[in-house]
């Protein structure tokens, strides 16, 4: 996902989509770790959407705190 369109939702939906990302990353692990599925290409695209969305909030918190 790119970082402008994330940069255009709320804080709460950021925080839903980080909470279906976390989801979906636990679900591939368990069909990694069981052979069905080869998921290391998918866990890497969705660490790094989790990741940019932690900075957006963060970037947000900081600014309202004026830091």
């Amino acid at each position: 996902m790119k970082a402008s369109k994330l940069r255009d939702m709320d804080r709460e939906d950021l925080i839903q989509e980080e909470s279906e990302l976390r989801k979906q990353l636990l679900r591939i692990r368990f069909q990694a770790a069981v052979g069905q599925v080869d998921g290391a290409p998918k866990m890497k695209g969705i660490r790094r959407d989790i990741a940019r969305i932690k900075t957006i909030l963060t970037e947000r918190e900081s600014k309202k705190t004026g830091a």
